[in-house]
């Protein structure tokens, strides 16, 4: 009990109010209340100061008893726990309630004792750190939206990159370190990363085990990515302590329509405030240090990073393929076909099945999403004999029974044509042959249409899963180039040489045929000079690596 709510109590009994009420209003007991009227009276009356001098005498309790116990146990077991200790206690002859050992135990246990952090400076270009701090902002013209700022700082300069990003995936994180990159004229020796995906994958024991992407992307740059240990954000404490100055300066305060508006202000942020204020603990402004530390960055190299995504999408019936919620057009010959597509930082570029470039967009916004982009070259011919003879090509492909089931869907169905384009998309769910065994069974029931066949492979075969989709579009795009330059079996007595040391005991190995009797061996250059082997290939068993 501090004077001031003795204080307030006499105030409002003066007043008029109840016990009840001034409880009520003090947030402390009736019993509290009555105890200081009764010791101010008595004080006003006796002459007694109304001020106590000290805690009131408490009454025993009953782990009074075992008060040298509960200290010899923590002194030899400071990291005690309290249910531990009401266990000792009970093993001799305590049998009070566990409330009672928790708070004794928080009032007598030893304060935990935290190593000062000792903050560690280092020189120009030698340091960086990395990191990423979520908020939620109320966009004026979108509402609340979940944004991720990301950080970059020169440990020595105090110079730092900032942007607000949709996702903390590893394409934003690249992108947004080449941006910082570029924003401070060079790279640190160093980065400190916390431990997110996108840099670390695992720990084994304190090894930490970088993500293999990004360790290629430091290559390029020169750089040493530095995983700092869990659970101990102290270590990055140049980038983590930043991120209040931006909350209480820059977001504090200030209204934004949208991202872009957003990153804007940020900018201006960081030109007009930021980097031009006196930092409180190097004394000097971050854009002067930073001056001074350029020469020691590493320099960006010539050809940046290639940051582009390569990922395979299905194109549906109306010849359009997706990403991130927008559509892009192919020539509608490749429905249903799996095709890679590459996306850049403002294209997406559409390979055909040999890797030839089929189309190439824009790249759209991720939002508003539902947005298409359609090259009026990609969409069918107005000419709807060619149209259809290439339809007659595709259905080809499936065997004698394919031609027969494109007839008579044309022939009974009133959309057949465009059925028939349909069920091409077909291929992007099932295997071929299981599609061709469709194709077969409806020809032989009469069932020529899309419901029917759709109805057949639902019943008799199994959606492909997607590894074996990018195998069998490997294949197709390799049979062609091994076909075309076949690789023949080199004879064993090529690798002979490999193992004479070993059978230098033996027969001495005869002399090798002369190279013009070996296609292959002509063709890859001289045989070594000490080649030789124990017999001709006609005496040797089929085999030999492929060269």
């Amino acid at each position: 009990m501090n004077e001031a709510t003795r204080n307030e109590i006499v105030h409002w009994h003066q007043q008029q109010l109840s016990q009840r009420r001034i409880a009520t209003l003090l947030g402390v007991s009736r019993h509290t209340v009555a105890r200081v009227l009764q010791q101010v009276a008595q004080a006003r009356t006796q002459g007694a100061p109304t001020t106590p001098l000290g805690s009131p005498r408490r009454s025993p309790r009953c782990l009074d008893a075992y008060a040298d116990v509960i200290e010899q146990l923590l002194t030899r077991y400071p990291d005690l726990t309290a249910r531990r200790l009401f266990e000792e206690l009970q093993q001799r002859g305590f049998t009070g309630s566990y409330p009672t050992v928790w708070r004794r135990w928080q009032e007598v246990r030893p304060a935990p004792v935290r190593s000062p952090v000792v903050r560690f400076e280092t020189g120009p270009g030698q340091q960086a750190q990395m990191d990423y701090s979520t908020y939620t902002i109320s966009f004026s013209d979108g509402g609340p939206r979940r944004v991720h700022l990301f950080s970059y700082l020169l440990s020595y300069s105090r110079r730092q990159y900032l942007q607000f990003v949709a996702a903390q995936n590893s394409q934003t994180t690249l992108a947004q370190h080449v941006a910082a990159f570029t924003h401070l004229g060079g790279v640190a020796a160093t980065c400190l990363y916390d431990n997110f995906k996108v840099v670390v994958q695992d720990w084994d024991d304190d090894q930490p085990i970088y993500n293999p992407r990004f360790l290629a992307f430091a290559t390029h740059y020169g750089f040493k990515p530095w995983a700092c240990r869990p659970r101990r954000p102290q270590t990055k404490g140049k980038v983590e302590r930043p991120f209040y100055y931006v909350e209480t300066n820059l977001l504090c305060g200030r209204d934004f329509r949208n991202l872009e508006h957003l990153n804007e202000v940020t900018a201006w942020w960081l030109a007009e405030r930021a980097d031009v204020r006196v930092h409180s603990e190097t004394g000097q402004r971050p854009v002067d240090r930073h001056a001074e530390e350029v020469p020691q960055l590493l320099p960006l190299p010539a050809q940046p990073y290639d940051l582009a995504q390569v990922v395979y999408r299905h194109v549906s019936a109306e010849g359009l393929l997706a990403w991130q919620g927008q559509q892009y057009s192919v020539p509608w010959r490749l429905i249903g076909r799996l095709l890679a597509v590459r996306i850049t930082a403002d294209e997406v570029i559409v390979y055909g099945p040999q890797l030839e470039e089929v189309a190439r967009h824009r790249l759209l916004p991720t939002r508003p999403q539902g947005q298409q982009s359609v090259q009026p070259e990609h969409q069918p011919q107005l000419n709807e004999r060619l149209r259809r003879a290439a339809l007659e090509e595709r259905f080809a492909e499936f065997g004698p029974l394919g031609p027969r089931f494109l007839a008579g869907l044309v022939q009974e169905q009133r959309w057949g044509w465009h059925q028939a384009r349909r069920l091409l998309e077909l291929l992007t769910v099932y295997r071929r042959s299981d599609v061709q065994a469709a194709l077969e069974r409806a020809v032989h029931f009469g069932a020529l249409s899309l419901s029917a066949v759709q109805r057949i492979l639902s019943a008799t075969a199994r959606p492909k899963p997607v590894l074996e989709v990018l195998a069998e579009e490997e294949r197709q795009r390799l049979e062609p180039l091994l076909r075309d330059n076949p690789v023949c079996p080199r004879p064993l007595c090529d690798y002979q040489h490999l193992c004479s040391e070993e059978s230098s005991d033996g027969p001495a190995p005869t002399q090798a045929t002369d190279a013009s009797d070996h296609p292959t061996r002509a063709n890859n250059g001289p045989p070594p000079a000490s080649a030789g082997g124990s017999g001709s290939a006609a005496d040797q068993p089929d085999g030999g690596g492929a060269g």
